[in-house]
């Protein structure tokens, strides 16, 4: 089985007791990564990581600093599998549920050696995706490759040598953590899902606040930002059909 890691913020001890308890429950063995709390950050900090020109350019909106801790807090997971002795390594994030096979379902991804996949959800909001390939996972589930890979990074699981590639090209960074992987022309990586999602989103109490609240009090609506937000969706789909009609012709 491939190391597990757990991304906690030590103020949010209850959710980190429910994820423990929840993987402790199926067997899996986790390692706690200690999250960056974007509210602490300095400017200068924040500066060095996040680039606010190319997301002014790019951008669905302006980060707020607990989406750049967020971003932090993943890029810690990746360098602890770049740098582990497996062959990659599975992500959760401390609201993580899930269903009675997860530990089947890793297992048969660790031991996975078809080779057409460096990144793989385990989660996703839309439960009947646009698919681009499809194979048996087991007897219960499938991996598949969406053509519109899921924004949430609730659950993953990373290849050594893509754990690698994330961590290399993050900083600077400029789109929340999960948007990123949206663009996989840009990464590089094949992202696979799979169906039915073993992993879900649990309990959201926080001591520290969400990122939805944390965009609303720092004025990120409006209708400028929604101009701007429909300037990032027409943009995306052009690029993923461009990015989807590239593959297909190179393979």
């Amino acid at each position: 089985m491939w190391p597990a890691y757990v991304i906690n913020l030590k103020d949010n001890a209850a959710r980190m007791e429910n994820a423990a308890a929840l993987l402790d429950g199926h067997g899996i063995g986790f390692e706690r990564i200690d999250a960056v709390n974007g509210w602490k950050l300095s400017e200068d900090d924040i500066a060095r990581v996040y680039d606010a020109r190319a997301n002014a350019r790019g951008g669905r909106h302006p980060l707020v600093p607990a989406e750049i801790g967020c971003y932090l807090s993943h890029i810690t997971a990746w360098k602890r599998i770049a740098g582990g002795p497996a062959e990659g390594g599975f992500v959760f994030e401390d609201d993580v549920a899930a269903s009675g096979d997860l530990a089947r379902v890793l297992a048969l991804l660790a031991e996975d050696r078809a080779g057409d996949w460096d990144m793989v959800k385990l989660f996703s909001f839309d439960e009947e995706p646009d698919i681009v390939a499809d194979r048996s996972l087991g007897d219960e589930h499938r991996l598949v490759i969406p053509y519109r890979v899921p924004t949430c990074l609730i659950g993953y699981g990373l290849t050594r040598g893509a754990a690698a590639r994330l961590a290399d090209r993050a900083i600077p960074f400029f789109r929340p953590v999960d948007e990123d992987q949206k663009f996989f022309w840009e990464t590089g990586l094949r992202v696979a899902l799979v169906l039915p999602p073993p992993v879900r989103v649990g309990d959201q109490q926080t001591n520290t606040g969400t990122i939805g609240s944390a965009r609303r009090a720092a004025g990120v609506s409006g209708l400028a930002q929604a101009l701007r937000a429909l300037r990032y969706q027409l943009g995306y789909r052009l690029a993923l059909r461009r990015a989807w009609r590239k593959r297909r012709t190179e393979g």
